[in-house]
């Protein structure tokens, strides 16, 4: 063997055993994709099963475990998952997107590697492949504290995971049908909780259950397509202790809206009379409101739920004031010893700032959602695989869409969209809705500080009203119709990173891009070498694999 070929060697054996990091304990997962019927609404849709189960089984891990999951789609086209709020430190290859992923062919397998590095928080994963996302293929991706590092609350008595979301009898063929002509998905047909609807007629099973004097953790997820939604537990207030990756000040509500991409941890004392309640979960923001409901059950309680539910919201005024009450836990420790707090992010200098503005307009007598006058193409090449093989120009270009948009966009352009971004450059990101619908974006590999949600544009003056002492930090920000998010965080996550509107419509139409960090050093410091087992697929299928690219 060549000295060269022996070195080639070494560093992909070494790059495949960082990715999973030794010394640190493993879980391993088999899972089976599936068609199977599911009837969430009472209407049967061919759905997307994970080992059978609809919503998919919860992956409970603690921080800095390595997950394996090895997946086999049985399915009759490709499939790939994406793990929303895992920010696969140095790790792209198993990020789950279209822009770093193949997706895996029918009848074959592809395993995830991956570490939860230095993370806790409640997280969701979920198909990104067509309109997989509306018929299954999700669910719950748990990230405990170390046992080392103490939470700012008593264990609870139990820790319970709810997925919910909005449902569209069509199935996914058809929905995706629909986009491709044009259109937008319209309203939804409907709730669930944990894929079901309770009937209310006291024959429902409960879906939870509580012992009276003693306090739960919710783990609550809104993995819709589209549709913000208000929960809240009949005759309980929730005590908010988690958003996604972070510990928060621990204020109490009666409801709270969980927008497309979320997911809220709170605590829950049994503290009623023993008999059954209902966890409620509404629609948001549409023209008529839309109800699911799931019975929770005190142990040895006696009586079936009132049917009088606790009243929702109105407007989104209501929901904007909410979210400037969410306040990050300066004191807390979160997956390190250090509190919270220790970062000081209000004090460090701004290097870039970038305005991403969404629109909607007709290309071709089509609807297409577009950035900064661009709607993003998907190509046939992953892009960061374009980008190691070295092809990149025969995929794409790098900035496109300027960091300032005008004022008035009147021309959509159809194109991929990538962001050449500095390595550790502290960057601001305005997110401006000019439209009259709600936005949910979700950036990858990620956490950012959302340091402020308000009406209006943006403007530099804007910034005198930033949160910069407390603001959350979390992976998906909501932005209110005719309004602006800012967002602040460091870029120093290296890899190839998709950001992208939740609201799924949205994001099959155009409304996505992607950044791209490189290691200045080419070091594996900053970022690890295509794995072993990646897939190829688009202008690299057929070309020899590069030597690594980082040493």
């Amino acid at each position: 063997m060549a000295p060269s070929t022996i070195i080639a060697v070494f560093f992909l054996w070494v790059g495949s055993l960082l990715m999973v990091q030794g010394g640190d304990p493993t879980i391993s997962f088999e899972w089976k994709v599936t068609y199977g019927t599911i009837s969430p609404l009472g209407v049967p849709v061919k759905g997307i099963l994970i080992n059978g189960q609809f919503p998919g089984p919860n992956i409970n891990s603690t921080t800095n475990n390595n997950v394996i999951v090895n997946v086999f789609n049985n399915l009759d086209e490709p499939f790939l998952l994406t793990w929303s709020g895992v920010q696969h430190r140095k790790n792209p290859w198993q990020d789950g997107v279209l822009g770093t992923n193949c997706p895996i062919p029918p009848g074959t397998n592809y395993t995830y590697k991956f570490q939860v590095k230095d993370q806790i928080g409640s997280y969701m994963y979920y198909p990104v492949t067509g309109m997989h996302k509306a018929v299954g293929g999700f669910g719950g991706l748990r990230i405990n504290s170390r046992l080392l590092i103490p939470v700012p609350y008593a264990d609870p008595a139990d820790d319970y995971t709810i997925i919910a979301g909005d449902f569209f009898n069509k199935g996914h063929t058809t929905l995706k049908k629909i986009l491709e002509s044009g259109r937008n998905l319209g309203r939804c047909d409907g709730v669930h909780i944990n894929g079901k609807v309770a009937k209310g007629d006291g024959s429902d099973e409960p879906l939870f259950t509580m012992e009276a004097g003693k306090t739960y953790k919710y783990r609550i997820c809104n993995a819709g397509l589209k549709t913000s939604l208000n929960v809240r537990f009949q005759g309980h207030n929730m005590k908010l202790v988690e958003m996604e990756g972070s510990h928060t000040v621990q204020n109490d509500y009666e409801s709270l809206d969980v927008h497309v991409g979320q997911c809220f941890s709170v605590l829950v004392t049994a503290d009623q009379e023993p008999k059954d309640y209902f966890v409620v979960a509404s629609t948001r923001f549409t023209k008529q409101e839309v109800t699911a409901t799931g019975v929770i059950r005190y142990t040895n309680g006696k009586g079936t739920p009132s049917p009088k539910l606790p009243p929702p919201p109105v407007g989104w005024a209501w929901s904007l004031n909410q979210f400037r009450t969410f306040r990050w836990n300066l004191t807390a420790s979160a997956a390190r010893p250090n509190p919270q707090g220790s970062y000081k992010y209000g004090s460090v200098n701004i290097t870039r700032t970038i305005k991403l503005a969404n629109t909607a307009q007709k290309v071709d007598g089509k609807l297409r959602y577009a950035i900064n006058g661009a709607s993003y193409v998907e190509p046939t090449t992953p892009l960061k695989l374009a980008e190691y093989y070295g092809v990149a120009d025969k995929v794409f270009k790098y900035d496109t869409i300027p960091d300032d948009p005008p004022a008035e966009i009147t021309k959509i352009t159809m194109e991929p969209i990538v962001l050449n971004l500095t390595h550790r450059n502290f960057m601001e990101i305005i997110f401006e809705n000019r439209e009259t619908a709600i936005q949910s974006y979700h950036l990858c590999g990620y956490a950012f500080f959302a340091v402020a949600v308000e009406t209006g544009q943006w403007s530099p003056e804007k910034r005198k009203n930033y949160n910069l002492l407390d603001a959350v930090s979390r992976h998906t920000i909501q932005v209110f119709p005719k309004s602006w998010a800012a967002i602040l965080l460091s870029f120093d996550n290296c890899g190839m990173w998709n950001i992208r509107s939740e609201i799924w419509d949205r994001r099959y139409l155009g409304q996505q891009l992607y950044v791209s960090v490189l290691s200045p050093n080419k070091s594996l410091r900053d970022e690890y070498n295509m794995p072993e087992g990646a897939l190829v697929c688009g202008v690299v299928e057929n070309m020899p694999r590069p030597p690594p690219a980082y040493t």
